[in-house]
């Protein structure tokens, strides 16, 4: 199935939102919650599965929807469609502060690997699927865990990050990342876990015991605020952290 072939325009700054605009039948599918507003003419519904696959039957979509709840994610996806005439609009905002991007899947050969809650919303006929990480230690340590979330298609997809994003161009090159500030990447690049550095390091460093190890030529999408960072900080903090005593920085705005 071939992908709508939809407009869009990305609003805002610190907190983005991505407008889309649909002509007469063409759909946009969305994570559930994710729909900010949308004009009259447009109509919704929550689906199993991404609606790739229009003749699969009703097993194929269960184990398609089973495979998103392993992922943490919401068991439906939900399809808006423009059923009115002319074009129409419906907009999706990140859950968290961040940035949103879009990626044209057929600039990277169909297919874009990302973290399992960075998909935000596609073109009808784009595929969702899970992968999962070669390496078994990035199942154990690698923040994000080992199943990451595969998109195909060719069509447009939009995927969501924390605070700032960071394009990194690989050239037969590594890279070495906190493991949650991941986004997503090509499948040319090669996804590992390796061991931060020495004892001393990993108990005093700060950067944690391992880093994410990326390899090979392609592209990289990073963030440099994940949302486990964020709630940490915005976290009431204990006597055990580096200012005793001090709650954290939702206190501190509360008390101010």
């Amino acid at each position: 199935m071939r992908s709508h072939e939809i407009d869009y325009e990305i609003k805002g700054h610190d907190v983005q939102l991505v407008e889309i605009e649909l002509d007469p039948a063409e759909t946009v599918i969305a994570e559930a919650g994710a729909m900010l507003y949308m004009e009259d003419g447009i109509q919704f519904e929550a689906k199993m599965g991404d609606g790739s696959n229009p003749g699969s039957g009703f097993f194929d979509k269960l184990l398609s929807a089973g495979s998103r709840l392993i992922t943490g994610e919401s068991l439906f996806l939900t399809h808006f469609t423009n059923q009115g005439w002319g074009k129409k609009r419906v907009a999706f905002s990140a859950p968290y502060p961040g940035t949103i991007i879009p990626l044209n899947l057929p600039d990277f050969g169909g297919r874009v690997i990302v973290q399992k809650d960075a998909f935000l919303c596609a073109a009808l006929g784009t595929k969702i699927s899970i992968t999962f990480s070669k390496k078994l230690g990035a199942g154990f340590f690698g923040g994000e865990g080992f199943i990451l979330q595969q998109l195909d298609g060719d069509g447009k997809a939009f995927i969501h990050a924390g605070g700032t994003v960071i394009e990194k161009h690989l050239h037969n090159e590594t890279l070495r990342v906190d493991t949650g500030c991941i986004v997503g990447f090509e499948p040319s690049i090669e996804y590992s876990i390796e061991q931060a550095g020495g004892l001393r390091s990993m108990v005093f460093g700060g950067e944690g015991i391992f880093l994410a190890t990326l390899r090979g030529t392609g592209k990289v999408w990073l963030q440099s605020m994940p949302i486990r960072k964020l709630i940490a900080e915005l976290s009431p903090r204990g006597g055990n952290t580096r200012k005793e005593g001090r709650s954290g920085i939702l206190d501190q705005l509360l008390e101010g």
